[in-house]
């Protein structure tokens, strides 16, 4: 028996008219919900339920202040200035169609300007900013709304100047700079490099264009006591999300309709109107697919009965990102398959936020992932053989090809975790791992280990006799199709461990307790601290 929308309970040993009925019933019980009366007639007052995070311009000047002092410490001359370019007004194509506009991040990181076509100026010496806007005509006002005035965006963003990008040139020339430092280094994670500022009369200058970057990739990782409020905030609505999907999850869902949930929450909850990334919502068999829901494969697929599901989603606020991963039983009750290989992950998740602390090498925590992970495939039956040996052959990452986690911020993937002169990693799972540092205090990552059964991964494990000699086939067999399981929560290293943002469900009992309506996001759930090693 499962659960439909409204509470209705549909029978799937029964007919199939039967089973029509049962969602017809639940199609006028969620009718009945959607019609509820508004505040003025007695209902619930919908306004209320909004949870929005209020960022204050002070976490922009904090963030100023620090990047300017990593310049003086990296030597900059004086009498510099640093340049800095948001990002531009977005068409589709080459129609006129304009997509909703997301700040370039390490703009968000300084101004926190959330229009486009804006530049910024920072004077090294003094620390004094300017903000740069485009002037716009008097019709913006007829199509776009508001024609802003400095003053409109001095109040906002609280910079020392305001002026328009009409003013640029003369501004600089005015002030004659030694020095002007521009935004343009290259991303480890995309291997893409920010767009350095420019605009007509900067060759007038001296240029350097790669102390800069650096300066901000090392701020960024040490996240400031105002973004460490915002993040947590954000994981509270996201963890809310997940909570809520899981409540709603049924089979013959497709899958984008628990994104669709998911969206729904953290939008109408939260305010948020962007997601962290493209949202990952695979069910049964392309749970094992790391990255699913892209255009090629969109979350479109339809979610049955004894399927696991993978939820990774994540809810984005003023440029700040969260990243949770869910797994859980559509039906609402593990089999003993399920809770063997949900188990192994939960084991591993936990035993490495135990470990957590600064100093810790985080390719050590993936390297314990990997150890506990087999450990419990080994107890499951699905692994045979001394785990010391299957270590020196990789097998971990056969189930778990990817790293164990990434830095968290302005983006998913937030910079800094593979820096200059990092230990590079060269073997499958690891060379994955987005985070090859020790760990310092205010630093914000995931941890996400998972167990997946992917076709190839297994194939060619098996075809190769260093690993296949630990694979139990037989057992195997069982779980060609299960999908994957992962558990993802973003966490802020302490000065004597971490503190955990994500608050999910993350017991057997806790999933199933949540799905069956008996526990809600409300309720504290289990953490790594309350269970022991």
């Amino acid at each position: 028996r499962g659960r439909a929308g409204g509470g209705a309970v549909v029978d799937r040993s029964g007919s199939w008219m039967s089973l029509r009925r049962s969602l017809g019933k639940a199609a006028r019980a969620l009718s009945r919900k959607m019609s509820t009366p508004s505040a003025a007639e007695g209902g619930e007052d919908l306004g209320a339920l909004l949870d929005m995070f209020a960022v204050r311009p002070a976490m922009w000047r904090e963030h100023r202040r620090r990047v300017v002092e990593r310049m003086r410490e990296a030597q900059a001359a004086p009498g510099s200035i640093l340049l800095l370019q948001g990002g531009p007004s977005p068409t589709r194509y080459d129609s006129d169609h304009e997509p909703v506009f997301r700040q370039e991040s390490h703009f968000a990181y300084l101004f926190g300007v959330k229009e486009p076509d804006v530049l910024g100026v920072i004077e090294v010496d003094s620390g004094k900013s300017t903000l740069f806007f485009p002037k716009l005509p008097g019709e913006y006002a007829i199509f776009m709304g508001e024609v802003r005035g400095k003053d409109s965006f001095l109040n906002e963003y609280e910079t020392d100047e305001v002026l328009f990008t009409t003013d640029l040139a003369d501004y600089i020339k005015d002030l004659d700079p030694s020095v002007i430092y521009t935004n343009h280094g290259r991303n480890s994670d995309s291997g893409l490099y920010a767009k350095q500022a420019s605009y007509e009369g900067i060759d007038d200058f001296r240029v350097d264009n790669g102390l800069l970057y650096d300066a901000i990739v090392h701020c960024r990782v040490r996240k400031s006591p105002e973004e460490i409020e915002l993040m947590r905030h954000i994981n509270k609505i996201s963890s809310q999300a997940h909570c809520w999907v899981m409540a709603h999850a049924q089979p013959g869902m497709r899958e984008f309709q628990l994104e669709s949930l998911f969206q729904h929450w953290s939008y109408f909850r939260g305010g948020c109107r962007h997601q962290s990334y493209t949202n990952i919502c695979g069910c049964g068999a392309n749970g094992a697919v790391l990255h699913y829901g892209h255009a090629g494969a969109p979350n479109d697929g339809l979610v049955k009965d004894g399927d696991m599901a993978l939820c990774d989603m994540g809810a984005e606020f003023r440029c700040y990102t969260s990243d949770i991963t869910c797994s859980f039983p559509i039906n609402g009750k593990f089999s003993d398959d399920q809770k063997m290989v949900y188990e192994a992950v939960l084991a591993s998740q936990f035993a490495v936020m135990r470990a957590m602390k600064p100093g810790v090498s985080y390719i050590d925590m993936h390297a314990l992932s990997y150890r506990v992970i087999l450990e419990k495939l080994k107890e499951g039956g699905l692994l045979t053989g001394d785990v010391d040996d299957m270590m020196s052959a990789n097998l971990g990452a056969v189930f778990m090809p990817h790293g164990l986690g990434h830095f968290m911020g302005l983006d998913t993937h937030d910079v800094g975790g593979r820096p200059k002169g990092h230990q590079k990693q060269t073997l499958d799972g690891f060379k994955s791992l987005r985070c090859c540092v020790e760990l310092e205090p205010n630093m914000v990552l995931t941890v996400e280990p998972g167990v997946y059964f992917n076709d190839f991964a297994l194939d060619r494990a098996l075809a190769n006799p260093q690993q296949a000699c630990f694979i139990n086939t037989e057992v195997l067999k069982r779980f060609r199709g299960f999908g994957g399981v992962r558990l993802e929560d973003d966490v802020l290293v302490t000065e004597d461990g971490i503190e955990n943002f994500t608050r999910c469900p993350r017991t057997v009992e806790e999933v199933e307790a949540v799905m069956a309506g008996a526990m809600d996001h409300t309720a504290k759930f289990t953490t790594y601290a309350d269970v022991e090693a």
